[in-house]
């Protein structure tokens, strides 16, 4: 299935990231511990189609020494391969890219590298086919949106969050107007500019509890969905609403 096209986002980033070094820092008579890092956020997304659940998104995002990772899989609820599509997507606590990969099962991947003022992606076709090179003319900054991982959509969320957006009054305060994001969808081979936006406070019902959620809107050429993070929860992704398809995506 295709789909086209965290605040934990950079100010959290950067706090559990100082956290981290002050603990480095202290007793200097015990013996050094390694650096595992911070899980920023793990667990599950269920895609519904016509209140059917059709795929299940697992994946992790975890901060170590300055970079982010994030990791996600995709299986199929009527079964088959768990990993049948994967992505690895590393950048630094900046949101610059470091490295995008995809890959599935049956074969064929995707590499997204920066070069220069460039994003090079390398596509790998199935068989025995000869990987080719895209250039795009786009910043490491830019935001990867690849098909079907709604993890990335968090991180987007994130992103806009801590740029956009301050807590003010016991509450939140972002600028009038939407937020335009530069994005590049990997499988698709192509560049897109979406436009995010705070709409307003939800009360909406997550696994049978009703949940005060923030709604935004994220906005392309060609779609329109809503959004729903949880302010009490780290501004976690917990619903993702696509009326175009009959489809909903709900945090297990």
């Amino acid at each position: 299935m295709k789909y086209r096209t965290g605040i934990r986002g950079v100010a959290v980033v950067l706090l559990v990231m100082s956290m981290a070094a002050f603990a480095a820092t202290g007793d200097k008579k015990d013996k050094p511990k390694p650096n595992t890092g911070e899980t920023v956020d793990s667990g599950s997304f269920g895609v519904f189609v016509k209140g059917q659940r059709v795929v299940t998104e697992t994946f992790n995002i975890h901060q170590q020494d300055g970079v982010s990772v994030v990791k996600a899989q995709l299986k199929e609820a009527a079964g088959g391969d768990a990993s049948a599509q994967k992505s690895d997507l590393e950048m630094t606590s900046s949101g610059e890219l470091l490295r995008y990969e995809w890959s599935q099962s049956s074969g064929g991947s995707v590499t997204v590298l920066p070069k220069d003022d460039f994003l090079i992606e390398k596509i790998t076709p199935a068989g025995n086919g000869k990987t080719a090179e895209k250039p795009f003319l786009m910043p490491s900054t830019s935001s990867i949106l690849d098909n079907n991982f709604f993890v990335h959509r968090e991180v987007l969320v994130w992103r806009y969050l801590a740029a956009d957006c301050k807590p003010e009054a016991g509450s939140l305060k972002c600028q009038q107007g939407p937020a335009q994001f530069g994005t590049l969808v990997p499988q698709d081979q192509t560049s897109a500019s979406v436009r995010l936006e705070l709409v307003g406070k939800d009360k909406v019902a997550i696994r049978g509890t009703d949940r005060d959620l923030l709604r935004l809107s994220l906005a392309g050429e060609n779609f329109e969905w809503s959004l729903w993070v949880d302010p009490q929860d780290q501004f976690k992704l917990m619903k993702v609403a696509i009326p175009a398809d009959n489809t909903e995506v709900i945090r297990d």
